[in-house]
């Protein structure tokens, strides 16, 4: 397979098929990822896409599921990425699942139509980053979107039967405007009822503008119990008719798996035992991105 540049894929996608059809980010401004920097976003040619569905057509028969790397591969122009759709199906039939990273510019650049195709295609689930509910915190982390566009996006993929993993970040808003970001955040996620959340902890990357805000004392990274509590805000504001919020990644101090709402109750309750000591944290030597 041919990879060039620092790929990335969600957690979830581990044992996928990696197809790297662009490199890099469209967006690549948000002050604290640290992925793409320097990097210039591109899509490949046709002949290497092709040549890497081939090798997969060889060599990755056993895995069920495929992600099209990297940040953002729904920006695709419409009739090429309808082609790799084709050229997957067709030469890779075992493939059940076809992901890829979405933001709100290339959700919105493709009509209902045309998302509906995609996902008559093989185009099944979409990862979306949504940060933040908060405006303020959105404008000030250069997400490139407000909350409106946000769930815009998210209830226009769900319409085309595309299903829908998004992501917030924990601690991002600060210390100033935490419980407007949790708050805000859990409205967000509402309102768009995604099947998906996964819930990360804020980790500062050398080298991004955060960071360099947190260095001159501009911003303040909070500490485990302030992102427990900020989890537990979002949680309370939060209103899924069904589907799985996920707090386990690598980063988070307290890992949760709930399915919702049934387990809404319940951990909040685990986060109220955890604030009061009688639920040991993950160490920070423990986290990781």
């Amino acid at each position: 397979m041919h990879y060039e540049g620092n790929m990335i894929r969600p957690p979830s996608e581990a044992y996928s098929i990696l197809l790297q059809a662009t490199v890099g980010c469209s967006h690549n401004k948000c002050t604290f990822c640290g992925a793409y920097k320097g990097e210039r976003f591109k899509i490949k040619s046709d002949a290497i896409i092709d040549a890497d569905i081939d090798f997969a057509a060889t060599h990755c028969r056993r895995q069920r599921r495929l992600f099209i790397c990297d940040g953002d591969a729904l920006i695709i122009p419409q009739k090429r990425l309808l082609r790799i759709l084709q050229s997957i199906r067709q030469r890779l039939p075992w493939v059940t699942r076809v992901g890829v990273y979405a933001n709100t510019k290339s959700i919105r650049m493709k009509t209902p139509e045309e998302l509906a195709q995609l996902q008559a295609n093989g185009l099944g689930i979409a990862y979306m980053g949504v940060e933040s509910g908060d405006d303020a915190t959105l404008q000030a982390v250069r997400k490139g979107a407000d909350a409106r566009k946000m769930i815009e996006a998210g209830r226009k993929l769900r319409q085309a039967g595309i299903k829908l993993s998004i992501t917030v970040l924990l601690g991002i808003a600060g210390r100033e405007r935490s419980t407007q970001h949790a708050q805000a955040t859990g409205r967000v996620i509402s309102a768009i009822d995604p099947e998906y959340v996964g819930a990360l902890s804020l980790m500062l990357i050398p080298g991004t503008p955060l960071y360099a805000d947190f260095e001159a004392g501009h911003f303040e990274l909070l500490p485990a119990e302030a992102m427990l509590h900020e989890l537990g805000i979002m949680i309370a504001n939060t209103d899924m008719t069904g589907g799985l919020f996920h707090a386990n990644h690598a980063s988070n101090y307290l890992p949760l798996k709930l399915k919702m709402p049934a387990d809404k109750a319940h951990a909040l309750d685990l986060i109220d035992r955890a604030l009061k000591g009688e639920i040991k944290l993950k160490p920070e030597s423990m986290r990781a991105l």
